[in-house]
């Protein structure tokens, strides 16, 4: 970024030597981890494992050595098909959802066990926003249909997409209730979410409002049943009791603010 001055460290977060560097040769108030695996369609278990899971334990040892707050990225993946979005109502239905709840595991698990230590997970919903664009086809699908929009391609949804809902998150909130958890005095996992349940029919309807384009809708079979989340929607009580987080952008605030992105990447691809 133009104008940071700080020091960057590239490496793998899976790399022990590296990893041992930073525990030895620098200092650390906060650890802010987000770095994962995130494609739900990944099958490779150990793969996912390691970098998700032994890779979060390695960070957070390093954390409780020099007393910092650690802040990491979880997943509302963790509660699958369920239908009850609170701790404790966890199913997760791929390898991604359960490395991720293992995460929180982890998490408690300390917790209980040490009452001064300092760690927050944030069970983010599905988050879409600015600076998504290098995720590739792991970008939200907001980005997605909008591109596909702005070709002249009429959306590709799932068949009942109007029945299909999620609690889309934009990110600039996702950005509040990380700055939120570095005052929190709490520690635990908390739900970070509109707490609003949106359609993909929703979705789509809005993109092409906003982008003045109607390119109609295409419906498909959905080849991830089983394996997806057809409902979710953020209990966000304790996250705004605990972490004073208050979502202040619903659906069609964010996608208005996404727009001149969606079209600037989209010229990157013309």
């Amino acid at each position: 970024m133009i104008g940071f001055k700080g020091e960057i460290i590239v490496g793998n977060i899976n790399d022990k030597s590296l990893l041992k560097r930073l525990e030895e040769e620098y200092c650390f108030n906060y650890i802010f981890h987000q770095a994962a695996i995130s494609d739900t369609t990944v099958e490779e278990q150990d793969t996912m494992l390691q970098t998700n899971v032994s890779a979060f334990e390695d960070l957070l040892k390093i954390a409780i050595k020099h007393n910092a707050k650690m802040i990491y990225a979880s997943s509302a993946s963790t509660y699958g098909n369920g239908d009850k979005f609170e701790i404790g109502y966890e199913m997760p239905n791929n390898i991604y959802g359960f490395s991720k709840n293992m995460m929180d595991n982890i998490t408690l698990k300390h917790i209980k066990n040490n009452q001064e230590i300092s760690i927050i997970g944030l069970r983010y919903f599905n988050v879409y926003g600015p600076k998504e664009f290098f995720k590739g086809k792991t970008a939200s699908m907001i980005l997605q249909f909008g591109h596909q929009i702005l070709k002249g391609q009429t959306p590709k949804l799932f068949v009942r997409s109007d029945s299909i809902l999620r609690d889309f998150v934009y990110v600039e909130d996702i950005i509040q209730a990380n700055v939120q958890a570095c005052t929190a005095n709490k520690s635990g996992v908390y739900n970070v979410g509109t707490g609003n349940a949106r359609s993909f029919e929703d979705v789509v309807n809005i993109l092409q409002k906003e982008l003045e384009i109607d390119n109609g809708k295409d419906y498909i079979d959905n080849p991830y049943v089983g394996k997806y989340q057809f409902y979710t929607q953020a209990n966000i009580q304790t996250t705004t009791d605990d972490l004073d987080f208050r979502p202040q952008y619903n659906l069609e605030d964010g996608i208005k603010n996404y727009i001149p992105e969606i079209k600037n990447t989209f010229k990157d691809l013309t």
